[in-house]
């Protein structure tokens, strides 16, 4: 089931952030407490779609998204190792496009990073094209046209 999120699954959704995103990250690092910290703002800055077994189920996934202007930002992607393989972060990365659609958004963009060509393959299958590499964020910049 997908679902808005909602503060009570804050604390699921930066468990997942820190175990799954994190160790991947050039820029970020698993004992920075404000960045913690500051996540729960994060979330509250834009859009995010849960992914839960049950209706009232733990998050087993989630998206978080910016639609600004003519531009969709996908901001993070994480699904739990344990429920990899069924379809959660392909379904997720399918309502934030159509938020995107429904918002005029023309384009979605992502960063994934180098550490990551897991991810990386997995954005090219739902059809981002690679722009460039930022080196000094050690990312690669993804785009997806939306019309």
């Amino acid at each position: 089931m997908i679902r808005a999120r909602k503060p009570s699954d804050d604390s699921e959704l930066v468990r997942l952030i820190r175990t799954e995103l994190i160790p991947l990250s050039h820029t970020a690092r698993p004992l920075d407490a404000h960045m913690i910290r500051e996540l729960p703002k994060r979330f509250r800055r834009g859009v995010t779609y849960v992914a839960t077994r049950t209706k009232q189920g733990p998050p087993v996934a989630f998206v978080h998204f910016h639609a600004l202007g003519e531009q969709l930002y996908i901001d993070m992607l994480v699904t739990h190792p344990e429920h990899r393989g069924q379809s959660w972060g392909r379904t997720l990365m399918a309502y934030a496009e159509a938020f995107g659609r429904k918002h005029k958004c023309d384009v979605s963009r992502l960063f994934v990073d180098r550490s990551n060509p897991g991810g990386h393959r997995f954005y090219n299958k739902l059809g981002y094209l690679t722009v460039r590499y930022i080196h000094e964020l050690q990312c690669y910049e993804m785009l997806k046209p939306l019309v």
